[in-house]
């Protein structure tokens, strides 16, 4: 699984660093491991409320749009998901089908604080999946999204626990992201396409002379050769033609520009709602932070 700056801040902001903080704190228990852990909590806790507050205005900000007429850019997308190509992707551990999974496994120890539990193998699919609304479909690239699902399966087996996060087939997707328009004639260089084409017909020149030296003299004229050129320019013409007849690709991916690209099957109510709520604890923590700091610096006799 590649590394993502963006991603392991994400969890990190999510997933208990205040809290483990806290318990640093505690396990201190000296007003001078208060004073060092308090203010890394308040900071915590403001980076993360800005976190979630960018991500509340991202949603609620950005108007859904249709594929078949979304413009190139940052966008959200709401259709079904469903696979890419006719083999289905399995997932990690439950080998069920799904269109993106993520699994992590851990292993049951003995630490001097107790059973504890420790990370041995983790990891992620990459496959794109298609993502279809009433007016188009669009190829969906995970790589780098910070992804949310409503499906974790969790179990353990012996000293091991397992847990499993997957998006299925037919999940009402919320995408917001970079989106991308591929088109053939758009991509399509006549001149490029011209100059390679009478370029590889130079490789040959037995069959160049055969095809265009109507004199017999063994070299090209300047008549002779342009009558190659336009020969070529007929070819690269059909193959401009059969390039507009291709349907348009769209994609979306990560933003060049580092925006958040979040993919996900809650709704963008559910979401919002969410980092809403993320929001108002993490300033209250922070706010709690700073007067428990407050009160430590006041009661040195109680801490020393």
């Amino acid at each position: 699984m590649p590394f993502s700056p963006r991603r392991e801040y994400a969890q990190l902001i999510t997933s208990g660093g205040q809290l483990l903080l806290l318990l640093i704190g505690f396990w201190i228990g000296t007003r001078t491991g208060w004073q060092f852990c308090l203010p890394l909590i308040a900071v915590f806790s403001l980076l993360a409320w800005r976190s979630s507050l960018n991500r509340l205005r991202a949603i609620r900000d950005t108007p859904t749009s249709r594929i078949a007429s979304a413009a190139q850019g940052y966008v959200e997308l709401i259709g079904r998901g469903m696979p890419f190509g006719e083999v289905p992707l399995l997932s990690r551990m439950r080998q069920l089908p799904c269109l993106w999974y993520r699994y992590q496994i851990e292993e049951r120890y003995q630490s001097k604080n107790g059973t504890s539990w420790r990370t041995v193998e983790s990891g992620e699919s990459q496959d794109s999946f298609m993502l279809r609304d009433a007016s188009g479909a669009c190829i969906v690239d995970p790589e780098q999204a910070e992804i949310s699902t409503i499906y974790r399966d969790h179990w353990n087996t012996g000293a091991l626990r397992y847990t499993e996060w997957k998006l299925l087939k037919n999940d009402q997707i919320y995408v917001l992201g970079e989106f991308r328009t591929h088109s053939g004639a758009v991509e399509f260089d006549s001149n490029a396409e011209l100059n390679a084409l009478l370029a590889e017909w130079k490789t040959d020149l037995p069959a160049l002379r055969k095809r265009f030296d109507l004199n017999n003299d063994g070299e090209l004229d300047m008549a002779e050769w342009m009558l190659a050129r336009k020969a070529a320019q007929r070819e690269v013409t059909k193959k401009m033609r059969a390039a507009e007849a291709q349907p348009d690709l769209h994609t979306i991916s990560q933003p060049r520009d580092g925006k958040l690209y979040l993919i996900s099957n809650l709704t963008p109510a559910d979401l919002s709602r969410r980092y809403l709520y993320w929001s108002y604890a993490h300033l209250l923590i922070f706010f709690a932070a700073l007067g428990a700091l407050g009160w430590v610096l006041q009661a040195k006799p109680l801490l020393e």
